[in-house]
């Protein structure tokens, strides 16, 4: 369906389908340490993880759909009647309270992928030795679910009149881009000085 013509699902639901690809591979490097020799201590905390990243992949893909149908709030409250000034008040405000919904929908989908980075990186240190780098690629693809996200959130906002909520959300995405970037920096110096 992405390659089609149609605008959605695009770039936000593949942001949040990058996040269930990384907890599914963070799951994974749990399950390949269970069981193994040396890595007993950690086994409680991993079967922890294991049911964490359950939870995450439900969510990433519950907001494949839910960005989609999102935009397609927007797209819809577009299409309205604006022959009359009531008609062409009631559209604009249509279009606000969507991009509204839709700018929150990949915050949603950031947030939780930048929790979640904090657990890739225990895995990545924790886990199976040599599954480290299943582990790297887990923490690559969950950047990737963020910043697609944010980029979705920073364009959703960049037609929206309402300042407070555009500084608001410009704020988290500055912050949750600096944050990404700098864990996911720190895993690969540390996995190409540990491999």
């Amino acid at each position: 369906m992405t390659a089609s013509g149609d605008p959605v699902p695009g770039g936000g639901s593949a942001s949040a389908f990058s996040g269930a690809i990384a907890s599914a591979l963070t799951s994974m490097v749990a399950n390949l340490t269970i069981g193994k020799r040396g890595y007993t201590s950690v086994e409680g905390r991993m079967l922890e993880i294991i049911r964490e990243m359950e939870g995450n992949i439900d969510f990433f893909v519950e907001n494949i759909d839910r960005d989609a149908e999102s935009y397609s709030l927007v797209m819809e409250a577009y299409k309205m009647p604006k022959e009359s000034d009531d008609e062409a008040a009631v559209r604009s405000e249509a279009i606000q309270s969507a991009m509204k919904h839709a700018s929150l929908v990949p915050m949603e989908v950031a947030e939780k992928g930048l929790g979640m980075m904090d657990t890739i990186i225990e895995v990545v240190h924790k886990g199976n030795r040599n599954a480290v780098t299943d582990g790297m690629v887990s923490i690559m693809a969950c950047r990737a679910a963020i910043m697609g996200a944010l980029l979705n959130v920073r364009i959703n906002i960049s037609g929206i009149k309402d300042r407070a909520f555009v500084a608001m959300l410009t704020e988290k995405c500055d912050r949750i881009e600096r944050d990404a970037t700098a864990k996911e920096r720190s895993m690969l110096d540390w996995v190409k000085s540990n491999l």
